[in-house]
């Protein structure tokens, strides 16, 4: 008999190809709460997107459940300590949405300092009436070559950032937890302590992911330091005191804002809608694009199937887990 796996998207079809080859498939795209605590149960096998969630209700509601696979690189919307506690392996993608979202950072730095969303509305709206109304704005558009760059956050997005700055003939600076002496090498970056990497850098990329330790990294204390600076944000919303960094751009303190992530999503009112000249900024899709969204959804698939397998993937997000319920209780074939 084969594993039962519910997804709650429109995967790609390559993909679902392949899971209908080893399990039996039911599709609900982006249901409600309701609608999958009425099936869940069900099911072996789950996989979802960054726009699914998965709390305790659900997992508890979940009474075969085995693995959940997320498409994503990141998995705060899953309750990962109540999987845990269930013996429910969680896996999520890498690697994947690297180059991808590495490439959306480096695009919105250039737009934050050379005001190319800024100029597009402009022209749309048809206000440029001559060349002498934009040529006053050279004063507060820079280039990237030559900048001083920050990443905070060297995992392979951070790298991926930091081969294509070096590319734009930058110097680059950086903070992780850990050296990463293949990165420093490559590129000549150099790793710093947080606060100098703020203090030392002309562009600050946020590449980090959510955690405890990282909430509101960017705080009243550390826009201090990037007084004059730039700030891009393409890890998590939860990185930035919104609040704050508000008013460090109202007050001019910070020279601009670009970001892909928000503290609330999905974002429908905020007072960064009218600071269009000091940001950019866009729905959290730094890493879609046709060739990652495939890759990722058979990435998702076969983590699904590796631990189905009886196999523990590199992948799994929960290691923890092993200690409650050993993989051979949930390898199926």
């Amino acid at each position: 008999m084969k594993p039962k796996v519910l997804v709650l998207f429109n995967m790609k079809s390559n993909a679902m190809k392949l899971l209908k080859e080893y399990c039996d498939v039911d599709v609900m795209v982006y249901p409600t709460k309701e609608e999958v605590l009425q099936v869940i149960g069900a099911y072996d096998g789950l996989i979802v997107s960054p726009l699914n969630l998965v709390d305790k209700e659900i997992i508890e509601h979940g009474k075969k459940l085995k693995v959940i696979s997320t498409q994503s690189a990141g998995y705060d919307h899953i309750d990962i300590n109540a999987a845990t506690e269930k013996g429910i392996y969680v896996t999520k993608v890498s690697g994947i949405l690297s180059e991808a979202v590495a490439e959306f950072a480096v695009g919105l730095t250039i737009a934050l300092l050379r005001k190319i969303a800024y100029s597009d509305r402009f022209i749309r709206k048809g206000l440029w009436d001559s060349h002498k109304t934009i040529w006053g704005w050279y004063k507060e558009m820079e280039t990237l070559h030559g900048k001083k760059i920050g990443i905070l956050g060297m995992g392979s997005i951070g790298k991926g950032i930091a081969r294509r700055m070096k590319a734009m003939n930058t110097e680059i600076y950086y903070w992780s937890r850990t050296r990463k002496e293949d990165i420093e090498k490559e590129v000549n970056a150099k790793w710093l302590p947080i606060n100098d990497v703020l203090k030392e850098s002309d562009i600050v990329i946020l590449a980090l992911p959510s955690t405890p330790e990282t909430y509101h990294i960017i705080n009243e204390e550390t826009l201090e330091l990037l007084k004059g600076k730039y700030l891009v944000n393409v890890g998590r919303g939860s990185l930035v005191d919104e609040k704050v960094l508000i008013k460090a751009l109202k007050e001019g303190n910070l020279k601009g804002f670009a970001t892909d992530v928000f503290e609330k999503e999905p974002i429908q009112e905020s007072e960064l809608f009218e600071m269009e000249w000091e940001t950019v900024l866009t729905p959290h899709h730094a890493g879609l694009a046709q060739e990652a969204m495939e890759d990722m959804a058979l990435q998702a698939v076969n983590n699904l199937l590796e631990i189905l397998m009886g196999n523990v993937s590199e992948n799994l997000v929960n290691r923890d887990v092993l200690k409650v319920r050993p993989i051979e209780d949930i390898k199926m074939f």
